[in-house]
């Protein structure tokens, strides 16, 4: 399912379920359930700043917009946020995972995840 229209006209995306159990799981681990959020905004991409630095150093890894990577001519990674925090959509395989990435250890299993996809 691609992009809809959320709150305030803010482009907004699904995701598809990758792991059994509840969207409550381990830090890092893949969210469960398909669920609606917001594309992270300017002041939440700022809090990734570090983050966002080390992928733009990626091999194979082209930033189309801000915090928005494309791997060749397809989306492969993107950020969300909302309430329970800031979360990565990456493509894996031909799915896209959400990972939590609000701390230093979930952003570095986010780069071991992309570095692995590549």
């Amino acid at each position: 399912m691609g992009p809809r229209l959320g709150i305030a006209g803010r482009e907004t995306s699904h995701f598809r379920p990758t792991l059994p159990g509840s969207a409550r799981a381990a830090p890092g681990a893949p969210l469960r359930h398909s669920v609606v959020m917001k594309h992270a905004g300017p002041e939440a991409l700022d809090h990734l700043a570090d983050l966002l630095e080390e992928l733009r150093g990626l091999p194979g890894l082209r930033e189309k917009n801000r915090g928005t990577f494309y791997r060749g001519s397809r989306a492969f990674l993107h950020f969300h946020e909302d309430p329970t925090g800031l979360f990565a959509d990456v493509r894996i395989d031909s799915d896209f995972e959400r990972l939590r990435v609000n701390d230093a250890r979930e952003q570095k299993q986010l780069l071991r995840r992309v570095r692995d996809a590549l």
